[in-house]
């Protein structure tokens, strides 16, 4: 008699958590797309290449020194995606990232570094810290991306910024920025590009022509019509390329050196980097700057 009782609520039981799932599922069949997502997944999917910027500060740094880079340290990580990429690219590789906003590196951590083997999660650390911080901890080349050194407003925190870089490279090191500019990176405009399974969109929202500072945003659109408007903010100061050369220059640095974007048949960027000493300033460009600590 007891057995026959505890089958009948063991299936009882089993009734109630099929009706729960049900439910739940039923649920999110009717919640919007834009509410199923995580802003920082879908920044990584739209935004970030790191592939390619990894093999790109290898292949600087073996021309610049003629020998591999081992370690690198990636500033305003967000969520780690890059340092983690750096990791795996090769097992003599470690990479630590630092960022003072405890949100993405939170996700970063459950959603990045978790999900590396074993053996190349020992090599990548997510710090929150201030970059603009001296550190015992030295690192072969050190990158600030997307645009994330543009949050400086004034030169005497760029310049505060640059020295730190240069303290925080050993004896040789790189320091790898990228920026943008031309005449579209001042126009107010919204730009929309179709991802897989969603849209994303840049948003320049306004432009200070005096002090030279814009406000962006970031939205996602969803094919159900839904949207996560205003995903991420942007404050920044849109810094001119030879303005903030002359900067590394006061730093320290020995040199720096312009890497340009060149375009494909229809003037858009082909995500080929070349070194030049001149370029065509065009509707709109981005380039990396390498400053060499040598």
């Amino acid at each position: 008699m007891a057995r026959e009782e505890n089958e009948g609520a063991t299936a009882v039981a089993t009734r109630k958590s099929e009706k729960k799932a049900r439910k739940k599922e039923k649920a999110k069949a009717k919640q919007k797309l834009a509410d199923q997502y995580d802003r920082h997944w879908l920044y990584q999917k739209s935004v970030q290449e790191p592939e390619a910027d990894v093999r790109f500060m290898r292949r600087v740094f073996k021309k610049t020194f003629d020998r591999p880079a081992r370690v690198m340290r990636e500033d305003f990580c967000g969520t780690g995606y890059l340092s983690c990429t750096w990791a795996k690219a090769s097992p003599k590789l470690s990479a630590f990232g630092i960022d003072i906003d405890p949100d993405p590196l939170s996700w970063g951590e459950l959603h990045n570094r978790a999900l590396l083997a074993d053996a190349v999660r020992e090599r990548v650390e997510l710090i929150e810290g201030n970059a603009l911080d001296i550190s015992p901890r030295k690192a072969d080349v050190i990158c600030a991306l997307n645009f994330s050194w543009f949050c400086f407003h004034e030169r005497d925190q760029l310049l505060e910024y640059f020295r730190a870089a240069y303290q925080n490279l050993p004896e040789e090191g790189l320091f790898i920025l990228d920026i943008e500019g031309g005449p579209e990176a001042q126009s107010l405009l919204e730009e929309e590009r179709e991802v897989d399974g969603f849209d994303y969109v840049w948003d320049q929202d306004s432009f200070d022509g005096i002090g030279n500072r814009t406000t962006c945003f970031i939205h996602f659109r969803f094919p159900d019509g839904s949207e996560m408007s205003r995903a991420f903010r942007y404050d920044w100061r849109l810094w001119g390329l030879a303005e903030m050369r002359d900067v590394l220059r006061e730093a320290g640095f020995a040199r720096s050196e312009v890497y340009w974007e060149g375009t494909d048949g229809e003037g858009e960027g082909n995500g080929v980097f070349t070194h030049r000493e001149k370029a065509e300033n065009t509707e709109a460009w981005i380039a990396y700057v390498v400053a060499v600590k040598a």
